[in-house]
């Protein structure tokens, strides 16, 4: 919806106003329940896990979901031996990929939860002692924090949405290939590693903010600001370049 034909888009899409309430409900929660940082970098943890790893499955598998509902549907017409034998070696090629990014993924996640145990262990947890997690640790941190992880399914819930294959006409000029980069730069396999990244900058945030002696839920309502909030809201009134209307994302 757009006020004229310049394109200025005038209040945000209602897609946004989920994001901001499931923001406004961490912060709710987390005060109410006198989180503090230890709380935080271990939610934001679990969550990393079980949402970005769910990201990777949905991911990967949607070669062998499209051949699913092309084979069921009729779609994908030829003998049945060959039918069978396309649908093996895709199911194959997603079970290699699952294999390689659960290893990948898991040991970026379980090198993380070693230094988060040594700086940030658990109410009367002994991995500070031992530096190594132990399968308890684990079963603490979910049983804790588990509620934080609809929050942040609610955050990434875009990655979920099926993505129909963009045509390519090959094109070679410069702007085309540029296109196309961008497009590979947004994929949404990389989403869940680039949320690795920023969980291994706020370990470095919070350290700093623990020798200043900072308070507890102020460095809580920043980081989860640079997580979960919706920057895109301050696109009110922008323009697009190309003066067509912009759409909206709901």
């Amino acid at each position: 919806m757009t006020d004229d034909a310049s394109g200025v888009k005038p209040w945000p899409a209602p897609s946004v106003w989920i994001d901001v309430a499931a923001f406004a409900g961490g912060l709710t929660m987390a005060w109410f329940a006198q989180w503090e940082t230890r709380d935080l970098v271990w939610s934001l943890w679990l969550s990393s896990l079980l949402v970005g790893y769910a990201v990777i499955v949905w991911t990967l598998s949607a070669p062998l979901r499209t051949f699913a509902r092309a084979a069921v549907f009729g779609g994908a017409r030829g003998d049945v031996a060959v039918k069978s034998g396309v649908g093996v070696a895709t199911g194959a090629s997603v079970l290699f990929m699952l294999g390689f990014f659960t290893l990948h993924f898991g040991m970026f996640h379980f090198v993380h939860s070693v230094f988060l145990a040594q700086f940030f262990p658990l109410e009367g947890g002994s991995e500070r002692a031992t530096g190594f997690p132990s399968l308890g640790l684990y079963r603490d941190v979910f049983k804790a924090y588990w509620i934080f992880v609809p929050l942040a399914l609610v955050a990434e819930r875009a990655a979920f949405r099926e993505r129909p294959p963009k045509p390519d006409d090959g094109a070679m000029t410069s702007a085309a290939i540029e296109q196309r980069k961008g497009e590979q730069g947004d994929s949404p396999l990389l989403a869940p590693y680039k949320n690795v990244v920023r969980l291994h900058l706020l370990i470095f945030f919070f350290a700093g903010a623990y020798a200043l002696k900072l308070h507890h839920f102020a460095v809580y309502a920043v980081a989860y600001a640079a997580y979960f909030f919706p920057w895109r809201i301050f696109g009110w009134g922008r323009e697009k370049r190309t003066g067509a209307p912009v759409a909206s994302d709901s």
